[in-house]
Order: structure tokens, then C-alpha cells, then sequence
């Protein structure tokens, strides 16, 4: 059951304190939605919500605020943001750029909160990339200028990796880093509401908050957290220390709930799809196709390759496989940074999934581009060779990130104050390319990518 307070946010009918939870904007040079949702906000709503409070959402992304212009959308679901220009910030003010705030207009943004009757008694803001804290730093002043006295969090992913910069900068009672599950974040949390912490609930981190959106064209899911490999680019551990794996039935009651409401694609957003299959995966897709939902899975985080066994391919075909990630990196196999893939597994895999029946414009390959002292000539062999199987090469941008093994090289590497000043950890301005971002090589990429050049 949920109180109507605005068409788009709205309380669930719980007795307990009330507690808004906001995605902000996006504050970037661009971007697009390839079926995002804030999947730990969505998590702590859950949790919050099963602990007896009244949860809301304000997700400055929702494409389902039918009074607000949106660009037409892509392929399953997947589109543009109606976008703001603005004037780029101080300290890239030398960059010849085009910076913007994507989402939801902001004067709709500031009247649907001002409308909010009755207001939160507490505010958790996100914030998924390091570079867009802008948008969580506004959003956080927005929500004191409405509600001074309502406590104020900030987490998420800047919230965490930069938290000392957060903690200067972020008009936050709270900086939480760390996941919601962590006790001290839960038990804090509680604190500022004057009330007892609650014991943590079952499912804690893996259950997900979807019925929150109106009428929702897509739909994340969540098998697991974190992830037991340590690829030097990556900060999944300094995110999530623990990898935990979810239950097949609560899983897929939340596909069939959200099934039932029309949603049709679902996106995994797993770091780790395929390990452990028989824990989650394997019981899910056989409850998937045992049930006869005709749905559009997809991997936007992409599948290890090496696991691409037969069996593996044919499972995710029969359940509904459509948009087919994979992670090459690079075709240097004897110098990675990643889980050791060897040149015969990924042609294994590769050619099984060819076998399997998908159909090459399903298969989108990820290389990285852009690493600390990375030579290009590895990158353009990688993306001939993938054109060679005939898939489609993605550059994967490498954003150097605090808490990754990587950064202190990317800090070494880079011109620009990775350390003190986050909007430099953007991957949109080649951070750790000698020279960084310019339109002559990137029109110069786009045409390999596309085999044109």
C-alpha cells in the first residue's frame, strides 16, 4: 500500500518514521541510460522498509514522469536524458566541453519535494559516480533549504571512496560510507531518528525497492553483491568487502512482481554473473522459463568469459538472453589487469556463444581504453580483433578510481589532481591519456569502432 503525496512520490503505508530516498542528477558531459537504477539506495529502501519505516523515492532519472519531455527511447528500453546545460565547473573551466545536468527539469524536481505532505523525518541522497557529486552536493542543499532541521545522508560511491572530500564539501549530518547493512551505518541512521535500532532484516542489501517506480519500463536484478576477484581497475572491495550471493526465490518473486506490471526488460547488475551459478542463477532462469515469462534478459556489467561453457550459453539463450556483454580488456593476453584470460579461452567462448544461437548484434565486446601508461597500438589491435569474429567492440573507458588497486598509478600517470578534486576522475575527459580528451582522436576511435578507420 502506498500514500499518495505526489503522482511520482509516494509513502509506503508503514507506521514508522519517514524516510525519502533521492537519486540526484547527473552532472557530466554526457550520458546515457543503459537501464540504470540506483540499485543500493533501492536496497537501503528495502531494508528501511522492512524494519517497520515509511520509505519514498525521488529518482531524478525516472523516465516515468509523464508531464516531462523525454527524448525518444532506444533499443529495450535504453535512451537519452532530457539534459540542462550549465556553466562547467571552476576547476575545469579551461576545458572545450559542453557540461550539463541530465534528468528531470529541476523546477519539477523542487515542486515535487515542496509538495511532500507530510515532509521525511530523514533524507538519504546517493551518489553512484565520484565525478557527478555535484548533482548529490545540490540535491543535499536543496533538501536543507526545504527541510533545515530533517537529518541529512549522504552515500553511495563518492560518499565512500571520497569521503574526506564529502565530508569538507557535503552539507550532510551523515557521510556513510559503506553499505547500509554495515551495523554502524544502520545503527547511526536510527540514532538520528531518535528511535532504537531495529534488528537488521532478513535479505539485507539484496532485496530491492522496485515497486517505488510508476509504471516502469525496465527493471534491474540483483543476485549478488560485490565480487571475488580483484581486477586492478576495479573498487568493488573497497564498495562491497564481502561477496554475497541472494535467493533464487526471492529473486524471482521480484521479476514476476515486476513482470506483472508490465516490465518486459531486465538487466542484470551483477560484478560476478556467472560465479557460483547453482547458488541463484541456474534456479532462476529454470523458475524464468519454467514459468513462461516472455522476457529480454540483458548484461550491461558484462560476462567473464572464461565460464562461457555450453551448457552456460544455453541456459542464458533459453531464458531470454538479448543484449550479451562480454569482458575482453585487452588481447594482451600475458600482460592483463583483470581475472587471467587466456587467448584460447576467449575464443572458446566467443565461438559457444555463436553455437547457442545469438545473433551478432546481440554481442558487444568491452575494451579498455585509456589506462595509466597504456599504448594505444594494444587497444587497436584488440578492437580489429574483435571485428575479426565479426561482434562489436565498446571502448570501456577506464576511470581511475580511489580504493582500486590501479589508482595510485592512474594519480602518477594522470596531469590532472586525482586525489584532491574527483570531477578529474572522469573517464569522459581521458584522465590518464597523455594530453587527455580531444575531438580529432575521438572522431579518429568512433571510426575503428566502426570499422571505418
Amino acid at each position: 500500500m502506498r500514500r499518495l503525496s505526489h503522482p511520482h512520490i509516494c509513502w509506503t503505508d508503514n507506521d514508522g518514521p519517514r524516510i525519502l530516498g533521492i537519486n540526484p542528477w547527473i552532472t557530466d558531459f554526457a550520458a546515457f541510460n543503459v537501464w540504470s537504477r540506483p540499485v543500493g539506495l533501492l536496497a537501503c529502501l528495502d531494508m528501511l522498509r522492512n524494519a517497520g519505516a515509511s520509505v519514498a523515492l525521488l529518482d531524478c532519472m525516472d523516465r516515468t514522469w509523464e508531464d516531462v519531455a523525454w527524448p525518444t527511447p532506444g533499443q529495450y528500453a535504453t535512451g537519452r536524458y532530457p539534459k540542462e546545460t550549465l556553466p562547467l565547473p571552476p576547476a575545469m573551466a579551461s576545458m572545450e566541453r559542453r557540461y550539463s545536468r541530465y534528468g528531470l527539469p529541476h523546477d519539477h524536481v523542487r515542486q515535487a519535494l515542496a509538495a511532500l505532505d507530510p515532509p521525511p523525518e530523514a533524507i538519504l541522497v546517493t551518489s553512484i559516480m565520484t565525478y557527478w557529486y555535484p548533482g548529490s552536493l545540490h540535491m543535499l542543499d536543496l533538501a536543507a533549504e526545504l527541510w533545515p532541521d530533517v537529518p541529512r545522508l549522504l552515500g553511495g560511491t563518492y560518499a565512500t571512496l571520497c569521503a574526506d572530500h564529502a565530508r569538507i564539501h557535503a552539507d550532510a549530518d551523515l557521510i556513510m560510507q559503506g553499505s547500509m547493512e554495515k551495523r554502524t551505518n544502520w545503527d547511526t541512521l536510527w540514532n538520528l531518528l531518535h528511535r532504537p535500532a531495529p534488528p537488521l532484516p532478513d535479505n539485507a542489501g539484496l532485496g530491492l525497492a522496485l515497486d517505488l517506480y510508476n509504471e516502469p519500463n525496465y527493471a534491474p536484478i540483483l543476485g549478488s553483491r560485490g565480487c571475488p576477484f580483484t581486477c586492478d581497475y576495479c573498487a568493488s572491495h573497497a564498495l562491497y568487502p564481502k561477496f554475497t550471493q541472494g535467493e533464487p526465490d526471492r529473486i524471482f518473486a521480484s521479476i514476476a512482481s515486476e513482470y506483472e506490471r508490465g516490465v518486459r526488460d531486465f538487466a542484470f547488475y551483477d560484478d560476478a554473473l556467472l560465479v557460483n551459478p547453482d547458488q541463484w542463477l541456474w534456479p532462476l532462469l529454470t523458475r524464468i522459463t519454467e514459468a513462461g515469462l516472455d522476457l529480454r534478459l540483458h548484461t550491461p556489467n558484462a560476462m567473464h568469459v572464461r565460464s562461457l561453457t555450453r551448457d552456460v550459453c544455453h541456459r542464458l539463450k533459453q531464458a531470454g538472453l538479448h543484449t550479451v556483454r562480454l569482458g575482453l580488456e585487452t588481447t594482451d593476453f600475458e600482460n592483463r589487469h583483470d581475472v587471467k584470460l587466456t587467448e584460447q579461452e576467449w575464443k572458446d567462448g566467443a565461438n559457444t556463444l555463436l553455437e547457442a544461437g545469438f545473433d551478432l548484434d546481440d554481442i558487444g565486446v568491452y575494451i579498455l581504453f585509456g589506462l595509466p601508461n597504456q599504448n594505444p597500438a594494444n587497444v587497436e589491435d584488440a578492437i580489429r580483433h574483435v571485428q575479426a569474429f565479426g561482434f562489436r567492440p565498446h571502448l570501456a573507458h577506464y576511470t581511475p578510481i580511489p580504493g582500486s588497486p590501479m589508482f595510485h598509478e592512474a594519480v602518477a600517470a594522470s596531469p590532472y589532481p586525482l586525489e584532491q578534486e574527483p570531477l578529474f576522475q572522469n573517464n569522459s575527459i581521458w584522465p590518464c591519456v597523455p594530453g587527455g580528451f580531444n575531438w580529432e582522436d575521438a572522431r579518429r576511435w568512433k571510426s575503428l569502432l566502426h570499422g571505418t578507420g
